[in-house]
This record gives structure tokens, sequence and C-alpha cells, in this order.
């Protein structure tokens, strides 16, 4: 049975036999014998292989180049050169998929530009390898977290009739075919109804927390938002909790506590894979994540974060006054510049936010609340949800939403209400805190941003 390269390198002993397989990164020829360095993406790692000629398979030692995959059966002993370990000697050698010439990974450097251009490929450079390992490892301390704390994992509709944000930049999801001619109404559609790829889970998720008390989702989330920034993606991950019986506060609690997990477990448990990004990509990248990891919070409301920047001194590309969203330069200068830490900022005037956020007794401003983090700005926003039905139904009726198409969102205020609280946090966002990127493409596996849909 093969063994992961990544077991191998952490080996204490040497091994009278052992089986690898990966994918060549080079081959070094003499009379004798060969060097090869092969990767099997379990870890950033290469295992070096001595193949002397002779052995089984070693006549197709030359086809063995770059990019090829092959197996090894051999000794595992001491390294004798430097860099590593332990080496394996092998005793046999399998070219299982040879890599003709035009193979795109040789060993140069190539920009994150040309990599996106074979996102099936970029996967087995260094960097993206480690990426999309520590991505993984991120998903599983998402779970973890929440299980830990007594959360449960609902898994909440891809395909939905409401539009939580209220933007209406939503996919529509149909059966109607566009090239054939005569009008054609919802009526014939397959539901009946509009339907869209979800925007959040959010308010599905609200009706599990009024029920089972804790909950979260962590799905795929579809924006149709013509935006070609770094930041955006028409397709990204969310990750949602929704908590009944809990206020803001409760809620600011939550989200601060999930940030410094999540950067610690970057810190702590990824196999090395983060000092890749702090040599090549972002090299404060460890002392930042660790200055988040070992302190507080800044909080302060949005009044008073827009009367800070207005004080500045700055000038911004966008303005700053009360009632306006702050823009991720507003938001990144308040953590890097004047508190140069992580800020909450909270309470932000109705008028900017969505219908479900829980009006405060200055009828101006809503429970909202969205964590900015150094390097990116906001990377949570979440709030405290309206449980009042009769105020609730105004917000519904002054963004327009009918009671046909939202009732059963009403319902849960008028069936045995209670306060509840929740946010969502970009997992892309997440992702490029902890690794430095500063795109959101070179984040995940395959973007989806407007005119761009490959592979």
């Amino acid at each position: 049975m093969r063994t992961p390269i990544r077991e191998i390198l952490k080996s204490t002993a040497p091994y009278d036999e052992i089986h690898a397989a990966g994918w060549v990164r080079t081959r070094r020829d003499s009379k004798a014998f060969s060097f090869l360095e092969l990767n099997d993406g379990s870890c950033l790692g290469n295992l070096q292989v001595i193949a002397d000629a002779g052995i089984p398979g070693s006549e197709d030692l030359l086809k063995m180049s770059t990019g090829a995959s092959v197996q090894v059966v051999g000794k595992l002993v001491a390294s004798q050169g430097g860099g590593q370990a332990w080496e394996v000697q092998a005793t046999s050698i399998r070219l299982l998929g040879s890599a003709p010439d035009d193979f795109p990974l040789q060993k140069k450097g190539h920009t994150t530009e040309f990599l996106r251009s074979i996102a099936h490929l970029r996967p087995r450079t260094n960097l993206y390898g480690a990426m999309f390992r520590l991505r993984s490892r991120m998903s599983y301390a998402v779970h973890t977290f929440f299980q830990e704390r007594g959360f449960h994992y609902i898994h909440t509709p891809i395909i939905t009739a409401s539009d939580c944000e209220g933007a209406g930049e939503m996919f529509r999801v149909t059966t109607l075919d566009p090239t054939q001619a005569g009008a054609k109404s919802f009526a014939d559609d397959f539901f009946g109804k509009a339907a869209h790829l979800t925007v959040s889970g959010q308010l599905e998720g609200e009706t599990f927390a009024c029920a089972l008390g804790n909950i979260y989702t962590f799905g795929p989330t579809f924006r149709a938002e013509n935006s070609n920034t770094s930041r955006h993606a028409a397709e990204f991950w969310m990750i949602e909790p929704e908590m009944a019986f809990c206020d803001l506060q409760g809620d600011m609690d939550l989200a601060e506590a999930m940030v410094k997990y999540l950067v610690k477990e970057a810190l702590e448990k990824q196999d090395g894979d983060l000092s890749i990004f702090g040599k090549f990509v972002d090299k404060g990248l460890r002392e930042r994540l660790e200055f988040v990891a070992e302190n507080a919070f800044e909080r302060l409301p949005y009044t008073e974060a827009v009367e800070i920047l207005k004080k500045s001194g700055k000038t911004f590309d966008y303005p700053v006054e009360y009632g306006l969203n702050l823009q991720s330069e507003h938001e990144r200068w308040l953590t890097e510049e004047h508190f140069k830490k992580p800020v909450t900022v909270f309470n932000y005037p109705k008028e900017i936010k969505p219908f479900y956020m829980r009006l405060n007794d200055d009828d101006k401003t809503v429970t909202a609340m969205d964590l900015l983090v150094p390097g990116i700005g906001e990377i949570v926003g979440g709030s405290q949800r309206e449980e009042r039905l009769d105020v609730l139904l105004g917000n519904m009726a002054h963004h327009g939403l009918s009671m046909e198409d939202y009732g059963w969102y009403a319902d849960l205020r008028k069936y045995g209400t209670v306060p509840h609280a929740g946010f969502g946090m970009g997992f892309e966002r997440l992702l490029m805190f902890v690794t430095g990127m500063g795109n959101i493409r070179d984040v995940i596996p395959f973007a989806r941003t407007p005119g761009h849909c490959e592979f």
C-alpha cells in the first residue's frame, strides 16, 4: 500500500521496503543512477528517490520528466544530502503516466495570472498545493469550532425563492428555453414561480435556530454582481451561524472568538504550508496573524468610526459621510493605521442595512456589526435579527417585500418569537487573510467571475 510522502518525511526510523507514488518535480541523471524529486500533494515537501540503472523500470527513466507520474518501491534510508532527513533507494520504479515537453509547469517562475488560466493544473505547484491543503484544514476547523460549542450543522437550500439581502443580484434558475420565441410566465417554469441560486442561507437558518437553538450553515452562495475586483466572486462559500436567545453583544463575541480560533488553527496545524505564504506572498504574515490571535478586538459604533475617518486628514477615493457604507479603504485604514488591530464596528444607519436587522431604540440605527481585519477589511457581517412582528412587518413593507413570499419568515415572530442573532463570514475572505493572498481568484479552486466560467 502506498505511504503518503507526508508520512514518509515524518518517519522516525528507516524501512526495508516502502511504497510511494507521485509526480516528478525534477530529475537529474548520471551514468549509474538518477535522482528524482517526487511530490504527491500530501505536503509541501518532496521525496528524493535514487534510482540505479538496471533496476526494474529504469528503462523508462528518461520518460520520467517533470509532470510525469511514477510509482516507486524501495528502502527508506537516511539521506546523504542536505535538506531532507530521508530518501528512498529504489528497488523498482514504474512510469504511470508520461508528461510531454509542453507540460506547462516546468521548473521556473509562473505568474498568478498565468496559473489562473490553467486552474486544472495549478494545484500541483507548491503555492497552490499549500493553498488548497490549507483550505481543507480551515474547512475542518470551521466545523470543529461550532461542533465543540454545541451548534447543529444545517443544510439550507441552494435553490431559493427569497432574496435575503434584498439587492436583487441573484442568478435565476429556470428550465425555460431562452432561445424559443414567445413570452412565458413563471407559472410555466419548473417551480411555478421565480427561483434563484441563494445569496445566503440566513433566512432558512433562522427557522432552525428558532427550533434547535444554535445552528450554522457552511456552503456555496452566489451573487450576480458585476464586480471585477480582487475581493468579489460570483460563487463563494459562506459560514453562517444563527443563535436563538442571543443579542448583538453575543453575536460579536462569537464572531471575534471564531476569527481568533481559525487564525490560531492556521498558525499551529497547517504542517508547514503557511511558511510558503510568509516567504513568497507576505513576509509580515505570521507576525500579523499572531497579533490578531493574541489581542482583543477594538469595538466602536459606526458613528464614531465615521468621525475618526473624517478627522484623519487622509484623502480617500470614496467619500466618508454618515449614512454611507464604509468602503474597503476606510476599513483597512481603521485596522492598519489607526487602531493597528482588528476592529468591530456596530450600530449602522438603518437605511443602508437589510430589512431583517433589529431596529434600535433611537429609530435611526440597527443592531448590525461588521468585523474588520488588516489587509482585507470586512471579513464578517452580522446583526441581531428583528424579533418583533410589528416592526418586521413594517420593515418588509418599506422594502417592498410581500407576505406571500416572506410570510413563513414572519411566522417565526408570530409563534414563540425570541431574540436571536447571527452573522456571515466569507470563507474566501478568511483564506485571503490567513495566507496574505491578494486576490479571491487564488484561494478558490475554480473562480467564477463576470465573463469567466471555465473548467
